[in-house]
C-alpha cells in the first residue's frame, strides 16, 4: 500500500468525513477544533474552512439528499444546517435543539424529508425538514448510548440504530416504536463466535446500510462495527420476516394474555440473538483485534462490493463480503482474507470517494486525515 495523501486543515483531532457522490473528489472532514474543512482531491490544499465559533467538537456531517450544497452538522446536542455556497458569513439556515444529551449521528432520510439524532441518552430524534419541526421521539429501545442511526431507504418509515447495549434496534417512527430489536450481547449458540474476544463487550459503535442506488444489486442489508471486534452483516429483510412467523404463533382468544400498556408485544419487540443467515466476519477471518468504530459500504467501482471496517486495532479491513456467503462464514481460505491497511493511530471515521483513485478517506486520532487508494 502506498504513503497516503495527507489532508491538513484542522488544529485538532479529525472526528468524521463524508464524501460527495455527485462531485467525486469533493470530501467534508470535521474535528474537535469545532471546524469543517473542505477538499477537492485536484487541488492542493484545503479549499475553505467553516469555524463554527462555538470551539465544541463535531460529532457527526451529513449532506441534505439530492443537493449536497446542503451540509448538516452535529455539535453538542445541537445541529445546524449550512448552505456551503454561503461561505462569507456562515451563518446556519436552520438549527435543530431537540436532544437532551449529546448528539453521536446525524443522517437524513433518502427523500430529505426528515433528519435523524442519535444522543448519549438512547433517544432518537426524528426532525422533520421540511416542517423544521420535531416529528417523533424514539425511546425506550436503547439502555444506553445511542452511537448509531440510519434510515433504511428501501422502508421509508422504517430506520435502524445501534447502541452501547449491544443491541440493534429496527424502528417503524411513524409509530414511533421498536419493530425489531438485535442483541449481539446474547451469544449465538453454534457459531463460529468470537471467544478470543469474549471479554469484550459487543457494543454497536456504528452502523451502515445501501445507499438507495445499491439497494436492487445488494442484499437488504445492515453492517454494524462491533466492540468485541467483528463486523455483522445483518440480514433485515430476513429478521423481519421473522417477525411476521412469530406473529403467527401468538396465542389465541381466551389464552393467557400478555402484558399491555406502552410496551410492544412480544413479537415485535423480540430481544433476540441474531439470526444464524448473518454473517459475522471475526478475527477467526482475518478480522480486527480489538474494538471496530466505523464502517462503510464502497463507494467505487461496483458499489457495494466491498465493506470497509476500521477500529482500535490501528487496522482498516477491506472485506470481498459476499464471497464469505457463497463460500461459508467458516471457510479459511486465503483468498477470502481481507486486505488490511497498517496505521499508527487508532481510526475515527473512514468513508469512501465514486472515484478510481483516492477513493478512502481516513480520520484517525490525529489532526491529519489521511487518503488511500484501493484498486
Amino acid at each position: 500500500m502506498a504513503e497516503p495523501r495527507r489532508l491538513k486543515g484542522h488544529k485538532a483531532t479529525a472526528t468524521c468525513c463524508i464524501a460527495s457522490r455527485h462531485r467525486p473528489g469533493l470530501v467534508a472532514t470535521s474535528g474537535e477544533d469545532g471546524c469543517v474543512c473542505w477538499f477537492d482531491m485536484r487541488c492542493k490544499d484545503v479549499l475553505f474552512v467553516m469555524d463554527l465559533g462555538s470551539n465544541n467538537p463535531i460529532s457527526s456531517l451529513c449532506f441534505k439528499q439530492g443537493n449536497e450544497d446542503i451540509i448538516y452538522v452535529s455539535s453538542g446536542n445541537e445541529v445546524k444546517c449550512f448552505d456551503v455556497h454561503l461561505a462569507d458569513s456562515w451563518k446556519p439556515l436552520e438549527s435543530f435543539n431537540y436532544n437532551k444529551e449529546e448528539i453521536n449521528q446525524i443522517a437524513c432520510n433518502s427523500k430529505s424529508s426528515f433528519l435523524a439524532t442519535a444522543d448519549d441518552g438512547g433517544d432518537i430524534k426524528i426532525i422533520d425538514i421540511q416542517q423544521q419541526c420535531l416529528y417523533k421521539t424514539l425511546r425506550a429501545g436503547h439502555t444506553s448510548i445511542c452511537s448509531s442511526v440510519q434510515f433504511l431507504p428501501w422502508r421509508p418509515w422504517e430506520a435502524i440504530t445501534g447502541g452501547l447495549d449491544s443491541k440493534l434496534i429496527m424502528w417503524d417512527f411513524s409509530k414511533g416504536r421498536p419493530c425489531k430489536v438485535l442483541d449481539f450481547g446474547i451469544h449465538e449458540v453454534g457459531s463460529s463466535g468470537n471467544m478470543g474476544q469474549s471479554l469484550n463487550p459487543a457494543f454497536v459503535h456504528a452502523i451502515a446500510v445501501p445507499e438507495v442506488d445499491m439497494v436492487d444489486k445488494l442484499d437488504k442489508i445492515c453492517v454494524a462495527a462491533r466492540g468485541d471486534g467483528v463486523v455483522s452483516v445483518v440480514n433485515i429483510e430476513s429478521e423481519i420476516a421473522s417477525i411476521k412467523s412469530k406473529s403467527s404463533l401468538k396465542p389465541q382468544k381466551g389464552s393467557q394474555s400478555r402484558s399491555k400498556g406502552n410496551v410492544p408485544s412480544a413479537d415485535t419487540k423480540s430481544q433476540d440473538q441474531v439470526g444464524r443467515n448473518n454473517l459475522h466476519l471475526d478475527y477467526i477471518l482475518g478480522g480486527h483485534t480489538a474494538a471496530v468504530s466505523c464502517v462503510a459500504f464502497s463507494m467505487f467501482g461496483e458499489k457495494g462490493k466491498f465493506i470497509l471496517s476500521g477500529g482500535n486495532d490501528k487496522c482498516i479491513k477491506v472485506w470481498e463480503w459476499a464471497k464469505y456467503f457463497n463460500a461459508g462464514q467458516t471457510s479459511h481460505e486465503t483468498d477470502l482474507r481481507p486486505l488490511n491497511i497498517n496505521l499508527s493511530k487508532k481510526v475515527n471515521w473512514l468513508c469512501t470517494t465514486p472515484t478510481d483513485t483516492e477513493n478512502l478517506v481516513v480520520c484517525d486520532t490525529s489532526k491529519v486525515v489521511k487518503v488511500y487508494t484501493i484498486t
